[in-house]
């Protein structure tokens, strides 16, 4: 099967060290999707040979490797490394810019996430909590299972007493397409522990998440 090889790397996201470690590694195929791109464009009735679409193909793949690299990692190891202290108040991180895939129509959906965990001994640094959540929206995906899954890893990684995820999106399979309602933010909402087991718990964190 014809594949692309590190020599044959061309193009403006050549830098971009997340798309490459998928590429270079061989995960992802670049010149299946380029062949899928041209026959998409000849099955609309456009001409992929024209000049202005003979790189469209290439760029679709590259672009395409970068938005789904999460697929290729495991987001929890970015808990892997703790700091034991005894803090016991809430650590909050909010607005932490997205961009993620739906799986339904392949159209991005965008947006803030908000996690939140109240310590048992154990703090994570807050860069490590903006990496998990791209490591799950970089892959094809649902807003609801993405919020579960961002707030069971931080449960179950850091056995923290509570733990708490909040996404708002909007998403363009919506906006641009279908009902076609720009404007439209959709809203979930994980809690574990704590935050779901005691209602002033769950309250005041909410508040928090939302800066009431």
């Amino acid at each position: 099967m014809e594949r692309h090889t590190p020599s044959g790397l061309t193009g403006s996201c050549v830098d971009d060290p997340g798309e490459n470690a998928a590429v270079l590694a061989g995960k992802v195929d670049l010149a299946r999707i380029e062949r899928a791109v041209r026959e998409i464009l000849f099955a609309v009735g456009e001409n992929p040979d024209r000049e202005g679409l003979t790189k469209t193909p290439n760029r679709v793949a590259r672009a395409m490797a970068e938005q789904l690299a999460g697929m290729h990692e495991d987001p929890r190891a970015h808990l892997k490394t703790v700091f034991h202290e005894r803090y016991d108040e809430v650590v909050i991180l909010r607005d932490i810019e997205f961009n993620s895939m739906c799986e339904h129509h392949l159209l991005p959906f965008m947006g803030k996430a908000h996690v939140a965990y109240l310590p048992d001994g154990k703090v994570v640094g807050l860069s490590k909590l903006a990496r998990l959540v791209d490591g799950y929206a970089r892959r094809p995906q649902v807003q609801e299972r993405m919020t579960t899954q961002i707030c069971n890893a931080i449960m179950e990684e850091l056995k923290p007493l509570g733990a708490a995820c909040v996404i708002e999106a909007t998403h363009t399979c919506m906006t641009i397409r279908g009902a076609k309602k720009p404007g439209a933010v959709m809203v979930t909402s994980a809690l574990r522990g704590i935050f779901k087991q005691n209602p002033a718990s769950r309250q005041e964190i909410l508040a928090l998440i939302h800066g009431v």
